[in-house]
């Protein structure tokens, strides 16, 4: 395969392609860039930076980013193709965009909030405003789902697949900017799980908070259930692939476009509070037959999984005559 820059640069084979993956660290925008190499097959590098001041504050609308923005320093040789995602890491497109006399093909994921004409290509979920000629519109958020990924992870986690059958799990957020997971919701959601028929297979997020763990361990550790405390490996990618049902509160994103890649029964669980643009992600995934909102029962059902890291690879290769 060769990548050649639309605007006329000279061919570069993928398999010697090198590629930065730049966040700032956060987890959930970082697998989302990882789930786009993935898709694409390359090996990337990752960095997480930070900003200095001024740009720590007024990024992204502070654009004149010097070598000095950056901590730890970028510095050349510079990638053939840049994947970021976050706030900081739009400041470190730019200045690598020029820097890099136009060499490097950025690739911005998520809302920038700026102009998308100042990266090469930006991804944008379709509950996020952004449209344009460098805009590729996803369904939901990239990640690092695939067939392959769940079967790897089920054969490291085998003791969840011994459960009972139907296998639930049960995917926990919890407060955030738009939502809040109150003591009062967290008892009646533990109440509501314990009647669940079948085997629930039950993560937390550090957003859950100590006090709703408590909650939910106490009512739900049982035996014939998987309550994970924490300690060792994460099973987490184990438990999507041994689920036959997911169930998942309505803050998180990422979760919610993870258990949708599955193709598997998704519930949403309901939290306090909401916004605009996270409901509209709801109402997307509604429309197209991956979720439902969970009222305590559960059922089976079939849709088109997604494939946003997919269709963002593909994207690239379009735009960039990956051939």
């Amino acid at each position: 395969m060769t990548i050649t820059h639309m605007a006329g640069a000279e061919k570069r084979y993928i398999k010697n392609l090198k590629c930065w993956i730049i966040t700032e660290g956060i987890a959930g925008t970082e697998n989302q860039c990882l789930g786009v190499a993935q898709a694409l097959g390359v090996t990337p590098e990752v960095k997480r930076v930070a900003l200095n001041f001024p740009w720590n504050v007024l990024s992204p609308y502070l654009a004149l980013e010097t070598s000095g923005t950056f901590s730890p320093p970028l510095k050349a040789p510079w990638p053939d193709l840049l994947i970021a995602s976050g706030r900081k890491s739009i400041a470190a497109s730019r200045y690598i965009k020029r820097v890099s006399g136009g060499h490097c093909l950025t690739v911005q994921i998520q809302d920038p909030r700026v102009p998308a004409d100042q990266f090469d290509l930006v991804a944008v979920p379709a509950h996020d405003p952004t449209r344009g000629d460098h805009v590729v519109v996803t369904v939901a958020a990239p990640n690092k789902i695939t067939a392959q990924a769940l079967t790897d992870a089920k054969l490291a986690f085998p003791e969840l697949g011994a459960l009972s059958g139907p296998r639930v799990a049960v995917l926990i957020g919890g407060n955030s900017k738009a939502y809040t997971m109150s003591g009062d919701v967290t008892r009646s959601l533990a109440g509501t799980l314990s009647t669940v028929q079948g085997s629930l297979m039950v993560t937390c997020s550090r957003r859950t908070g100590i006090e709703n763990h408590r909650i939910l361990q106490t009512a739900l550790d049982k035996p014939g259930n998987f309550f994970w405390d924490g300690q060792g490996e994460n099973p987490y990618l184990a438990m999507l692939g041994w689920a036959d049902v997911i169930l998942v509160t309505a803050d998180s994103v990422s979760m919610l476009s993870e258990s949708c890649t599955t193709g598997k029964p998704v519930y949403m669980i309901e939290l306090e509070g909401g916004s605009p643009r996270i409901s509209k992600l709801h109402e997307n995934l509604m429309a197209r037959g991956a979720l439902r909102p969970w009222k305590g029962s559960i059922e089976s059902w079939t849709y088109e999984p997604l494939n946003d890291a997919q269709m963002v690879a593909n994207a690239i290769k379009t735009r960039f005559s990956l051939v």
